[in-house]
Parts: C-alpha cells; sequence; structure tokens
C-alpha cells in the first residue's frame, strides 16, 4: 500500500529517468492521468497511454524522453505532502525556477500548472515542481 501516490508517481519517474528506461508501468489513478498529461504537454515525458490488464487492472504506460538525445534530466519534487498540505491563492504562486520550471496545483477546475490557475485565477494545493 503505497501512502503518498503522487510522490510515488515521481519517484518512479526520476529513477527511471535515472536509469535510462524508455518506458516504465504506472499503477492507474485520475490523478496521475491529469498530472501525466501536464508532464507531456511541457514536454517533460515524451507519451503516457492508459492501459489495461488481465483482472481488469488499469495501468499508465509512460514513454521517457531519451536522455542521450535532449542531454537533460527533469528535476520532480513533491511540494505538498499527506502529512503538510501546502494551500495557496493564485496571487501567490510564484514562477518556478525563474521560469524555467513549473509548478503543478490542484484546483477547482482540476489539475492545472502553476501559470494556468493564474489565469484562471484559482489556487488551491500546491502538489508538485518540475524543473
Amino acid at each position: 500500500m503505497v501512502s503518498d501516490p503522487i510522490g510515488d508517481l515521481l519517484t518512479r519517474i526520476r529513477n527511471a529517468y535515472m536509469v535510462r528506461i524508455s518506458e516504465l508501468k504506472i499503477p492507474y489513478s485520475t490523478i496521475k492521468a491529469d498530472i501525466l498529461k501536464i508532464l507531456k504537454k511541457n514536454k517533460y515525458i515524451a507519451s503516457y497511454s492508459i492501459s489495461e490488464e488481465e483482472n481488469n487492472k488499469k495501468y499508465l504506460l509512460v514513454g521517457l524522453n531519451d536522455v542521450k538525445v535532449t542531454k537533460y534530466v527533469p528535476s520532480f519534487k513533491r511540494v505538498s505532502k499527506p502529512w503538510r498540505r501546502i494551500y495557496l491563492w493564485a496571487k501567490d504562486i510564484k514562477k518556478s525556477k525563474n521560469g524555467k520550471g513549473i509548478y503543478i496545483v490542484s484546483t477547482p477546475k482540476g489539475v492545472v500548472t502553476g501559470y494556468e490557475a493564474r489565469s484562471l485565477n484559482v489556487g488551491w494545493e500546491l502538489l508538485c515542481e518540475v524543473f
């Protein structure tokens, strides 16, 4: 049983980048799929898809960027943890690493980046930082 599924997702992706695995399989959840959609849109991962295997269990197949081609390994940091939640208003969401990274925020309008949360003027839980 995983107590922090978002932290587990980020750790699996980080470890896969470090050992240069091109594809990994992660247990499915809706919030993980939303986070992966943002990571794909911002080109931190190459692709992701939802697959179903035996016993009707869903999995997320994540395709990672080739580190030899991009010469860059992204960093993933979990900000809000299950035992210490971080909540922010829209005006309090700053740029990550002087605009070189993104914050992923869970809002009433869905999981969005920090830039989108500021433009929508909504804020809520700061999930993670990617740079």
